[in-house]
């Protein structure tokens, strides 16, 4: 029997490959003579470099970047194992996580930090870039990212503009720069889940700033100034993506990419799966095990576990989820061909001793799993 371990992380409590050998441990005690293939995934958020780069075989680079408020950070991307494609993620120099709750201050958050990773890979000879834009801190449209690469963006009277996305408000012109070339003819392939457009009701600001730290006031100036960024840029580019899906995701990031660049976009998941060659290594399977932090009717919109069930489907293998916890709407998921959910803790327990044990609750949950599947009825 094979069965193929395809988890989510389980954010604040076990990445993606630890949650994936939980799995296989509990799994094992019922089935020790199984097939067991780890596919350890992510959806273009935080994880997604860690998970791309162990499913190709490929390798890490660490190194120091400009963090979302300008401070240094240790961030990392990856070589995947065909040498040639630098995969990066946002979240990585410029994500919610590298700032405390005190710290969001979507109005001076750049992206700068992902333009720095980005010029590092190019000099190490990446032929092909794929970036997930997932986790940002940032609300700047990209204009961080593309300064790093050379890109001006300038006042009525000529001067550069501060980091942050507030700052644009003030956006006369945009100069090209000499890096920014490099990426017109460069294959970029974007993982991003993200539909909303860079401004209005359901734009960046409006949806995601409350997240990163904006009020109701902060929200309409930055929606404002993403407005003005985009004219501008469109007097640059001849591109108008002021309403364009997925323009708005990592805070305007998308925009910067759909503006300067020619890459294609994607659903996160979709995206690692394809990289990572499941289709292949699931082939005759008999089960497919994926699990996330929490399961509610949200995950139904692009997150990994269905991501992975749709596949599983086409496949003609069954998908089951094992979830930390399970939230309003959960059974949404089941129209979306995950066979069976199964929350871990197996009695009311505090979300602290949830976290702090959550190897072995899911190693559990994993075995309760294997003996039920196992059940035979007469």
């Amino acid at each position: 029997m094979k069965i193929v371990i395809a988890p989510d992380s389980f954010k604040g409590s076990l990445s993606a490959p630890a949650a994936a050998q939980a799995i296989q441990r509990g799994l094992a005690r019922v089935w020790p003579d199984a097939e067991y293939v780890q596919f350890p995934i992510a959806d273009g958020g935080e994880g997604t470099v860690e998970a791309l780069v162990g499913l190709t075989g490929g390798r890490l680079v660490t190194e120091t970047a400009r963090g979302p408020l300008g401070d240094p950070v240790e961030a990392s991307w990856g070589f995947l194992g065909d040498g040639r494609t630098a995969a990066l993620e946002v979240a990585s120099a410029c994500g919610l996580t590298l700032l405390g709750r005190e710290e969001l201050d979507p109005a001076r958050a750049s992206t700068f930090g992902l333009g720095e990773q980005i010029l590092g890979a190019l000099s190490q000879g990446a032929k092909k870039l794929l970036i997930g834009l997932g986790g940002s801190a940032t609300n700047d449209g990209g204009s961080g990212m593309l300064a790093a690469l050379g890109v001006k963006f300038l006042d009525k009277n000529g001067r550069p503009l501060p980091p942050g996305g507030l700052a644009l408000a003030d956006l006369a012109s945009i100069e090209r720069g000499d890096d920014i070339g490099r990426l017109s003819d460069l294959p970029i392939v974007i993982a991003s889940d993200v539909q909303n457009p860079l401004v209005g009701p359901n734009g960046a600001s409006a949806v995601f700033g409350p997240q990163k730290g904006a009020d109701p006031e902060m929200v309409e100036k930055l929606d404002l100034a993403l407005a003005r960024f985009a004219a501008v840029a469109k007097d640059t580019t001849g591109r108008d993506v002021t309403l364009s899906p997925g323009a708005g995701a990592a805070g305007g990031l998308g925009a910067a990419f759909m503006l300067f660049t020619e890459a294609v976009f994607g659903p996160g998941v979709e995206v690692v799966l394809n990289e990572g060659a499941f289709d292949g290594k699931a082939a005759g399977a008999s089960l497919i095990v994926t699990g996330e932090g929490r399961s509610d009717g949200q995950t139904v919109w692009g997150k990994a576990p269905v991501g992975v069930a749709e596949r599983g489907k086409r496949l003609g293998v069954p998908t089951v989820c094992l979830s930390a916890s399970l939230g309003e709407g959960y059974q949404k998921m089941y129209e979306k061909n995950v066979s069976a959910i199964m929350a871990m803790p197996p009695g009311p327990m505090g979300l602290a001793e949830a976290m702090a044990q959550a190897a072995p609750l899911l190693e559990d949950a994993a075995e309760r799993l294997a003996k039920l599947l196992s059940v035979k009825l007469a």
